[in-house]
């Protein structure tokens, strides 16, 4: 006896099973977008947060003493002036030291682990300058307060080693893990073709290296000298430890000088009043500050990618 299939219904049994189907992934689909939203705005959201409370809890010292006096004052002497200029130079001078310290050791060890190094020795050095990234800040500060600060004092014979150049030093090295991880990732990004493209034209592996790799890879390196310098800036313990910490203007990097994060992290525990205020709008500062370098690295990257 033979058995009689009718088409359309088995044809109607597929669609329904493939609307189901359908209607189950949309659902999965629907909840991570709804996950990956969320994440991005709690994000969003703290970044916020942090801004408000900062600012709301600046205003008082920006009434009281002047948006003026607090920024280009030259004198740091509570309660009674509250200039933060001194710091402003000290912060920028050793950040741009740093950066010239550490970006081109970086970006040079970051196209040795991508392109030159055989496996073998790239598997060495890439956890070791992970682990470097784990390091604490406070053991680079004793480090550099053991090792660099006497050697500054020895070399250059200054009454004390705690100096920019100290700070720079340290902070140049700090910045290499995250230097050296982004770019390396930026380079291995780059499609393998554009390298076989320049070597098959008979260009040598070191122009195709600084002439094809790095500049496809500009995007990922201007991100790793920009998270750079937010690290630098941003680093408080390690400048606290070698730098000298004294509230007055630089005149070389072979000075004492105090940077806004350690001016907050000094006097923040016992400030009051006005003063605790001030250290607020040494934190908006702060915070504007490296809104406008990042802003401004973000406009010149895309510019040069036109």
């Amino acid at each position: 006896m033979n058995t009689i299939v009718n088409p359309e219904a088995s044809n109607t049994s597929n669609q329904n099973g493939n609307l189901r189907q359908k209607k189950g992934v949309d659902w999965k689909e629907k909840i991570f977008h709804a996950l990956f939203l969320g994440s991005a705005i709690i994000g969003i959201v703290s970044l916020a947060l942090i801004a408000y409370f900062i600012i709301a809890e600046s205003i008082p010292a920006f009434k009281a003493v002047g948006v003026s006096a607090i920024v280009f004052g030259d004198n740091w002497l509570p309660p009674a002036l509250y200039g933060i200029y001194t710091m402003i130079v000290a912060s920028v001078v050793s950040t741009f030291g740093a950066v010239v310290v550490g970006v081109p050791i970086g970006l040079l060890t970051a196209i040795f682990i991508a392109e030159i190094a055989p496996k073998k020795l790239a598997d060495i050095i890439r956890p070791a300058v992970e682990l470097l990234a784990g390091i604490p800040s406070v053991v680079y500060g004793f480090f550099g307060l053991v090792i660099i600060v006497p050697l500054i004092q020895n070399i250059f014979s200054v009454p004390a080693g705690n100096t920019i150049l100290a700070g720079i030093i340290v902070l140049g090295v700090m910045i290499l893990p995250t230097v050296i991880t982004v770019s390396e990732t930026s380079i291995r990004a780059v499609p393998q073709a554009y390298k076989e493209a320049s070597l098959a034209l008979g260009a040598s592996k070191t122009y195709t290296i600084f002439k094809v790799l790095l500049p496809a890879a500009r995007s990922g390196i201007m991100t790793a000298v920009i998270l750079g310098i937010a690290r630098a800036l941003g680093e408080t313990m390690a400048i606290i430890m070698v730098m000298g910490n004294a509230p007055a203007m630089p005149e070389g990097i072979l000075d004492s000088a105090r940077t806004l994060t350690a001016n907050i992290a000094i006097e923040m525990s016992y400030a009051s009043g006005i003063h605790a205020n001030a250290l607020y709008a040494t934190g908006v500062v702060l915070l504007a500050f490296i809104m406008i370098l990042n802003a401004g690295l973000l406009y010149l990257n895309r510019q040069k990618a036109r």
